[in-house]
């Protein structure tokens, strides 16, 4: 099976080589197709991307961080798991939930699961959400959840209570038992992105996806605990409070419009 990474990037220079390199190293032995969407990045990111992955059209072994910083993409070797890049730009800035359904697009995985471009979450906690849905095959979706204790960095309380809140709400909206809705990771098999019609560009992507997982009825959706890396606004942290307020009203609009 071929897992396929969406990662919506957009001013993310400090992280992006570092992110490339952890998905590469996650899941030895299965096949991945990564493909990035540059959302109208301004710090250097999109110059980045196009300096290292332009030319990327094989298939890869191993990827190594140079001394400048750059990438250098290793060829396959007998025995290795093919790894493919696919790049896309977008020429005006969409923000998340337009960087994903351009990655959605692109993708031709068996597997798919979302990655964002800064290092707040780790790619090795894919291993028990993938083996729930591609060994024991007991799952269609597998979200992660950052209160299941794994590492969690602490940071703002009033995150941490709008989250519960939006969780909660969501759970007795759409019936169901999620810890972590506006959680980033969210695996999920080919058979489920072929039902969803996401229309959502903001962060709100995060409450479409979940509501039309959960209103499908069908999907086996199981949760796993993950780490967090969290960052402060001073480290590059993107998402704010207004997000928060637009999430609750996004659980209402996607449930019953």
């Amino acid at each position: 099976m071929k897992l396929s990474i969406l990662i919506p990037a957009y001013n993310e220079i400090n992280t992006i080589a570092s992110v490339i390199v952890a998905v590469v190293a996650a899941l030895p032995g299965v096949a991945k197709e990564i493909v990035i969407v540059d959302d109208c990045s301004r710090d250097g990111t999109t110059d980045f991307l196009k300096a290292n992955l332009a030319e990327a059209s094989g298939e890869y072994g191993a990827v190594t961080v140079r001394e400048d910083g750059g990438i250098t993409l290793v060829p396959t070797s007998d025995g290795t798991a093919p790894i493919s890049f696919q790049v896309r730009f977008h020429t005006r800035n969409r923000g998340k939930g337009g960087a994903i359904q351009t990655a959605l697009k692109a993708s031709t995985g068996d597997i798919v699961v979302i990655q964002d471009a800064d290092l707040e979450y780790d790619p090795e906690d894919w291993t028990v959400m993938y083996n729930l849905i591609a060994r024991r095959e007991v799952a269609d979706v597998v979200f992660g959840s950052r209160f299941f204790g794994r590492p969690h960095r602490s940071l703002f309380f009033h995150h941490f209570i709008a989250n519960k809140l939006i969780s909660v709400l969501f759970n007795i909206i759409y019936n169901q038992t999620l810890s972590d809705i506006e959680v980033c990771y969210k695996m999920m098999t080919r058979e489920v992105v072929k039902t969803l019609a996401l229309t959502c560009d903001d962060f709100g992507i995060e409450v479409q996806l979940s509501a039309q997982i959960a209103l499908h009825r069908r999907w086996r959706i199981y949760e796993t605990g993950i780490s967090y890396y969290g960052r402060t606004y001073a480290e590059g942290k993107k998402i704010n409070w207004k997000d928060g307020i637009k999430a609750l009203w996004y659980i209402v609009k996607f449930r019953f419009r």
